[in-house]
């Protein structure tokens, strides 16, 4: 059964080397602290919530609430300073796509790269290849190198590799489009499926409408501190409330 415990998530990041240009850092005085000479930023703070099967909930708040850190962090790909994330069932995150891929290496080359990575089994690999190659519609293309790619294609081989098995837990940052307007109806159809069969999916976004068109609960950070988490609409009310009081 899927499910997602976040336990009294927190993520420092220190102030140096550009570490400023992380994604979902809020960079307001009150978010760094000073340890001795060296300086943090907290991008998130004790951060705990319980999502069960069937639930799809969206990350929301403004810019630098820690919304991609988060994301981030359920997938695996940042580590927490404190606290801990325990999942059951296979994640599939469609961020961090260009993982594995070489672009002197062929189209057909970067799926099994891409494929490996992901943890498919040799028989997967040689099911999903033709679909994949078939969806991204590049079939002239597909045994040339990467770099002779436009980024369309590029971007279609990589949505069709990172869409292609409908995974138990979905994380979504943003709203993927990909390619020319007509391509993207195509993918947005499979993006609809991909939420509509995983069991649990969580979306970090700015677009209200698709997150209360597609979510039914919400979590709600602001510099980097989960406000609220319940059913999505009332998260809403709370975050504007305080936001028409506090700007």
């Amino acid at each position: 059964m899927a499910r997602i415990e976040a336990k009294n998530l927190s993520l420092h990041y220190p102030l140096t080397g550009g570490a400023d240009k992380h994604i979902g850092i809020d960079r307001e005085p009150e978010s760094v602290v000073s340890v001795g000479r060296k300086k943090y930023i907290l991008a998130l703070r004790n951060v705990s919530f319980e999502i069960g099967k069937g639930q799809n909930v969206g990350l929301i708040g403004r810019n630098g609430s820690g919304k991609s850190t988060l994301l981030r962090v359920l997938g695996g790909i940042f580590t927490p300073t404190s606290g801990q994330v325990l999942t059951t069932g296979k994640v599939s995150s469609l961020f961090g796509m260009n993982l594995g891929i070489q672009i002197d290496a062929t189209g057909r080359e970067n799926i099994v790269l891409r494929g490996t990575i992901k943890g498919w089994s040799r028989s997967q690999l040689e099911e999903k290849i033709p679909e994949i190659i078939e969806f991204s519609e590049l079939e002239e293309f597909i045994d040339l190198p990467l770099r002779t790619y436009s980024d369309g294609m590029r971007m279609r081989l990589l949505f069709a590799i990172a869409t292609v098995f409908s995974p138990e837990i979905l994380l979504l940052d943003e709203w993927i489009g990909a390619g020319d307007a007509r391509f993207q109806s195509k993918a947005k159809d499979r993006m609809n499926s991909l939420v509509s069969q995983a069991g649990i999916t969580v979306i970090a976004s700015h677009n209200r409408g698709l997150i209360q068109s597609v979510c039914d609960r919400g979590v709600w950070l602001h510099k980097g501190t989960m406000r609220a988490y319940g059913p999505i609409d009332k998260v809403y009310k709370e975050m504007d409330a305080y936001f028409a009081n506090n700007d």
